[in-house]
């Protein structure tokens, strides 16, 4: 752990002051026969697609497994996976999805739609509880099994044949073909499942190299805690001849300088991020391994509000207030990230918060002495959990100069590996906690609704009626603007209350070695490896 009290003039210079003197000659990673090697950024929690809640995480699960659809890198839009096609009712209740022919599981056996709906059954199993669950709630009584409310049986989603789903919707939900591309929805080996003690469990072994079976473009190889995971070809994949790599090694690197150095070193092909303090020197002198890519994503912080004195709307606000954005976008983050002022990404599928929050001082001075803290007397010193990486700790470092100078208020900071970090937010065992959300699919249903009371990725502990009346007003609106105007309430009224505090929008930031072909920009990072290969750059 480390404890941390500095101006934000020492948090800038600590940035800038590791920048290297000179960019490497040649900062291309050199192919490896063909096998892509990633720097993924976190040791995976689980490789169980059903209760996986990390983006490094799914970005494995998308080698492995695949859904009814895939997402269009460029596009966002949903795009035939598993399935070949689907078709959708006059009033948007019914979808009806057709299988390819001959599907088939990695070990060689037939996969079929009935594996598709137990599956989801599974993963709507209390006893599961998997966090992203609320990605299934479209389907009829989806939500209700899952509160153990409804006998598994009763889902909206059956199996006419073979090759025929046929899925029934509470409420009409235009972008349920893009939900499908997100691991919750991917199928599972049910008979595996069972051998591994896994049909009602999670963390079993079903997941290891040797028993894990998927549907994917790859199979696992090799699961190395905190080294590597390796995946290989599978030969079964329904569209095998155009899958062009032999493998893909994901390494899991926290240290984002170790990543870097990595990448110069030839050792991975693309680094997860890029260090601060080398950006400028990639734009200078390798300009062609440097990636900015846009990023559906919210890099903010959670607020316990079951802790005093968090408990206190006014002094989560006061602590939002005092944050410039503006100044850590365009110092610390050397322009690479848009300061976030709301919540959910501008332009998300035409959506964008008229609510704002600002950077004012003088409100957050009033706010906190209304509170019972004059200029931070008697405050206590609260503790941050922040991800063990730099982005995350130079973020952090800042605003804890911002507070302890405008505000008189003290914080520590606990760094930690990412399974502690997530483990702790879902259990509320944290008073302040650095958090980043990538949109699961294009809508801002897919940051707003996570904040609903109760939410299993709420990880806050607020509650607030008004903010679920307008979630759920949203659900059942059919005309757009009604559906955004809902959003706008909900908006307002969550950066009112400030469980949560915006810090910045989110983009890739990354090195990517000219050797590394079809790889395109993804608005929500989920890349169809089937289409990437290597070739002299």
């Amino acid at each position: 752990m480390r404890l941390l009290t500095l101006v934000l003039a020492a948090a800038v210079a600590l940035v800038f002051g590791g920048c290297s003197k000179s960019a490497p000659k040649n900062a291309a990673a050199a192919a490896t026969g063909s096998v892509l090697r990633v720097g993924n950024g976190a040791e995976p929690q689980d490789l169980d697609p059903q209760v996986m809640t990390a983006f490094t995480d799914q970005n494995i699960a998308l080698a492995l497994f695949e859904g009814l659809c895939a997402l269009d890198e460029k596009t966002s839009a949903p795009v035939p996976g598993a399935a070949e096609g689907w078709q959708v009712s006059e009033d948007g209740l019914t979808w009806t999805f057709h299988l390819r022919a001959n599907l088939k599981w990695s070990d060689g056996t037939p996969l079929n739609a009935t594996d598709f709906v137990q599956s989801w059954r599974r993963a709507l199993s209390p006893k599961i509880a998997a966090e992203y669950s609320y990605l299934l709630f479209p389907l009829k009584n989806a939500e209700a099994i899952a509160n153990a409310k409804a006998a598994p049986d009763t889902l909206g989603a059956e199996a006419p044949d073979e090759r025929t789903l046929r899925l029934t919707l509470e409420r009409a939900t235009p972008y349920l073909p893009a939900l499908t591309a997100n691991p919750i929805w991917f199928p599972v080996p049910m008979r595996v499942l069972e051998k591994f003690g896994a049909t009602a469990a999670r963390g079993t072994t079903w997941t290891r190299a040797g028993n894990l079976v998927g549907n994917g473009p790859f199979v696992l190889k090799t699961w190395q805690t905190n080294a590597r995971v390796e995946v290989g070809r599978n030969p079964h994949y329904w569209d095998a001849a155009a899958v062009r790599l032999d493998g893909i090694v994901f390494f899991p690197t926290e240290n984002m300088d170790v990543d870097e150095r990595n990448f110069r070193a030839r050792q991975v092909d693309i680094t997860a991020e890029l260090p601060l303090a080398k950006v400028d020197t990639y734009r200078r002198t390798a300009p062609a391994s440097l990636r900015l890519d846009p990023f559906l994503e919210t890099f903010f912080l959670r607020f316990n509000v079951a802790r005093p004195p968090l408990n206190d709307p006014r002094v989560r606000r006061a602590l939002s207030l005092a944050i410039d954005r503006e100044q850590i976008a365009r110092t610390l983050l050397r322009g690479t990230r848009a300061p976030a002022l709301h919540y959910t990404p501008p332009d998300c599928a035409g959506y964008t918060s008229e609510a704002r929050v600002l950077h004012d001082v003088a409100q957050a001075k009033a706010l906190l002495a209304a509170a019972g803290f004059p200029d931070g007397k008697n405050f206590p010193t609260l503790d941050v959990q922040i991800r063990n990486d730099e982005l995350h700790a130079k973020t952090l470092e800042a605003i804890q100069a911002m507070w302890a100078r405008d505000l008189g208020v003290q914080v520590t900071l606990s760094p930690m590996e990412q399974k502690t970090w997530v483990a702790n937010q879902q259990s509320l065992n944290y008073a302040i906690s650095s958090a980043r959300w990538v949109g699961d699919f294009v809508d801002p249903v897919t940051f707003l609704d996570m904040f609903v009371g109760g939410g299993s990725n709420n990880w806050t502990g607020w509650a607030d009626r008004d903010y679920d009346a307008a979630i759920e007003a949203a659900a059942g609106a059919h005309e757009q603007a009604k559906r955004y105007g809902n959003f706008q309430s909900a908006e307002k009224r969550l950066l009112e209350a400030a469980p949560i505090a915006p810090v910045f929008f989110g983009a890739r930031c990354y090195l990517l070695s000219p050797a590394v072909k079809g790889w395109e920009p993804a608005l929500l990072g989920f890349h169809q490896y089937k289409k990437v290969y290597l070739a002299a750059p």
